[in-house]
């Protein structure tokens, strides 16, 4: 899985696949929230607020340099936002794509949040400075998951923990319906609120090239993380990766 990434049609490489994504959730960033709970029936709150308390005990530290990486519009972001202490630092949120940057800016107006515009394979953070780093439905976007999992042992400190929430493709007859909903349901109604369709194409095509749990654990691994885990949300419709450097 070393060169493995998204690959968004009509891309050819790591460049090309990286400005396709950028360019993609720019087109999207204006009706980004109310598709994603449209589409999620609102489980996407759950999933946001189960994954900020994963690590409520980092977030409760106020010296705790926290990340969240390709954090969108920042609901993310603002589910951790709660659990932090009013005095503590600034929660930094990254994304690389300018207009879902935009968006979430006007969600951190008057909170504790500081705004970065930076791409997750180069992270403008020094080696071992970071306590933790979540990024929710982004890192499946990345032109290269080796190389994000990389950046992200480097810029954790020893002990700094990570948490990946992405969406899985579940078994049996729920994988079935689900697959039905998620390849011929959602793209269309995404498509129809939004106007544009390929971002909703792409949707269900990056879900299902992103590698297995189990394949995810072994590249965890790989890059030197310690007490890897995944735990399924919604019966495998999403799921949290977890892990910690050493």
């Amino acid at each position: 899985m070393q060169t493995q990434g998204a690959q968004p049609a009509g891309t050819s490489d790591q460049q090309s696949a990286a400005r396709a994504v950028r360019e993609m959730f720019d087109s999207i960033a204006p009706r980004y929230d109310l598709l994603n709970h449209v589409l999620s029936m609102n489980v996407d709150r759950l999933w946001w607020w189960r994954t900020a308390r994963k690590f409520r005990t980092v977030l409760s530290k106020p010296d705790a340099v926290i990340l969240d990486i390709c954090c969108g519009t920042g609901d993310m972001t603002m589910a951790l936002l709660r659990l932090r202490p009013a005095d503590g630092m600034p929660i930094l949120a990254a994304d690389f794509a300018h207009q879902m940057l935009m968006r979430g800016n006007t969600k951190f107006a008057g909170h504790n949040v500081f705004a970065i515009e930076a791409d997750a394979l180069q992270l403008p953070l020094a080696s071992g400075s970071v306590d933790l780093i979540t990024t929710a439905f982004g890192f499946r976007n990345l032109a290269n998951y080796r190389k994000g999992l990389e950046e992200f042992h480097r810029v954790l400190r020893p002990g700094g923990q990570f948490g990946i929430l992405d969406f899985s493709e579940p078994g049996g007859l729920l994988g079935k319906l689900y697959a039905f909903y998620f390849r011929r349901i959602l793209p269309a109604i995404g498509s129809r609120i939004s106007g544009i369709s390929g971002p909703y194409a792409y949707l269900p095509a990056s879900v299902h090239k992103f590698p297995p749990p189990g394949e995810m654990l072994r590249e965890m691994r790989a890059v030197g993380l310690e007490d890897v885990s995944w735990q399924p949300f919604s019966l495998g419709i999403a799921g949290l990766y977890r892990g910690v450097k050493p």
